[in-house]
């Protein structure tokens, strides 16, 4: 939208078979099972990704980047900058709309009452704001914004990445963004410190990778925050789980089970952790500790941590296992820990083991058993010295449950495993399945074809249950037959 260059041209379009070289004879007495072989793949689609729209259009967005880089400029130099932040919305868009129309009449720029609403509104914007990513920023519809240099921009909607009509003017227009994010939290990064994790105002994730590390532009990649979290019902309703799992995971958090909830990056894994808090009770106090604060709980005793990376001299860090040390002194019911992914793990373990019963964490993998997996590395990573056997041990102890998250080829977002731990069996850590989504296929326009159902295996914790009086029905664990 705010650019002055074209889009780049799409690939070169593949060769086709009209195009090819006649058959030889000894072509044609091929083996008829690579015949068969070659009919069986699917073609390649190699279309680049690009962006729609009438050529039309493309010059009027060209020609209002234009205009919108010199009085941006212009207004660099009539703006007081040091008072913005005590100006009001209203009196700072009528100061832009003034100097704006000033700077057009001067130079003889006609536009219509639209172009000139849409340029006043991007010059506020590129002013108090973050220029470009604007407009994605107040998008509902998008979840992740990734930046691959000044001209390509892609967004996710519904799991499903999408190449944006938005671009910048060129990598300094880029790299002035990412000053003013990262500036905005006390940081820096350049060519002697090229990468930088933030967080922008709203709490949405940053992170930026600049050159010459990053080859072909700056790299920025931005988690957005959302302001309404979904709760558990949302989530049914969206088919993330049924009824009967969520039943199930409400006696599990509320008879205060050892949580952790497993998946790949973009599954879901904060949002369903986020959802099963709402089943804390409102009398229990609560600590969580985040790398970026996402969480939004609705109890009422909670106390939030973030930990923070080194500054510009490599000092003043506070890690994730600070915190954590920290948090086991201030008289926690419970311990909610954002993503476990380094020598934390083994603080978290002895938490969940000391009487903090009850404790939620996410990890990154691919299914429960690679989850337990994940756990042993990590205390290993961590330099302690323990037998495998022990290390197990007190993993098995530690937690109870493994919630497993997915995001499927089709962008959509699914509870694909909940699996109990149950002790050890000689030198192995014994689970059982007790929910799985099912797959059964794929429909033509490629979604996921597939249901939930019991494995026909009754919870280990069926008694605990009982006596925290949440008697679950038998029925909750009857394979569901479609």
């Amino acid at each position: 939208m705010f650019s002055r260059y074209k889009k780049q041209p799409a690939g070169q379009p593949v060769e086709t078979a009209t195009n090819a070289p006649a058959p030889t004879p000894d072509a044609a007495a091929a083996p008829a099972a690579a015949k068969s072989n070659a009919i069986a793949r699917k073609p390649l689609q190699k279309k680049a990704a690009e962006v729609t729209g009438s050529d039309r259009e493309r010059k009027r967005k060209e020609r209002l980047g234009e205009i919108k880089i010199e009085l941006h400029r212009e207004l660099l130099e009539n703006l007081n900058l040091a008072a913005l932040e005590n100006a009001a919305e209203a009196e700072l868009r009528t100061e832009i709309s003034a100097i704006a129309s000033e700077v057009l009449e001067t130079r003889n720029i006609v536009l219509n009452r639209e172009d000139r609403t849409q340029l006043n509104k991007e010059l506020y914007d590129e002013v108090t704001g973050l220029g470009p990513l604007e407009t994605l920023l107040r998008d509902d519809t998008v979840n992740d914004i990734l930046v691959n240099g000044p001209q390509q921009i892609f967004v996710e909607r519904f799991g499903k990445l999408e190449v944006s009509d938005i671009t910048f003017k060129d990598e300094k227009h880029l790299m002035r963004i990412i000053d003013k994010i990262v500036s905005a939290v006390g940081r820096r990064v350049d060519e002697s410190n090229p990468y930088v994790d933030a967080r922008l105002a709203d709490g949405s994730r940053f992170n930026a990778m600049v050159p010459p590390i990053a080859v072909d532009g700056s790299l920025v990649s931005i988690r957005k925050f959302k302001k309404d979290k979904l709760g558990i019902d949302d989530l049914v309703n969206f088919g993330a789980f049924t009824e009967e799992m969520a039943a199930y995971l409400q006696a599990a958090v509320s008879t205060r089970l050892n949580v952790i909830v497993s998946g790949g990056t973009g599954s879901g894994k904060t949002t369903t952790l986020n959802a099963l808090s709402s089943f804390i009770d409102d009398a229990e106090r609560i600590l969580t500790i985040e790398d970026t604060a996402e969480l939004q709980l609705q109890q009422t005793h909670v106390g939030r941590m973030e930990s923070r990376p080194p500054n510009v001299e490599g000092k003043g860090e506070v890690s994730p296992r600070d915190c954590l040390k920290n948090a086991l002194r201030m008289r926690p019911d419970r311990i909610i820990v954002g993503e476990t992914r380094g020598a934390e793990v083994i603080d978290m373990l002895q938490a969940m083991n000391t009487g903090h019963d009850g404790s939620m964490t996410t990890i990154h993998a691919n299914s429960a058993r690679d989850g337990i997996s994940r756990l042993e590395n990590m205390i290993a990573m961590a330099g302690i010295e323990m037998p495998i056997k022990a290390v197990r041990s007190q993993i098995s102890s530690a937690v109870n449950l493994i919630v497993q998250a997915s995001r499927l080829q089709d962008g959509s977002r699914r509870m694909t495993s909940i699996t109990e731990i149950t002790g050890m069996e000689g030198d192995v850590i014994s689970m059982q399945e007790i929910f799985r989504f099912q797959r059964v296929g794929l429909t033509p326009d490629n979604k996921i074809i597939g249901h939930f159902t019991a494995t026909g295996v009754r919870s280990h914790y069926s008694e605990r249950f009982r006596l925290w009086g949440f008697d679950l029905p038998s029925s909750i664990y009857e394979p569901t037959t479609v």
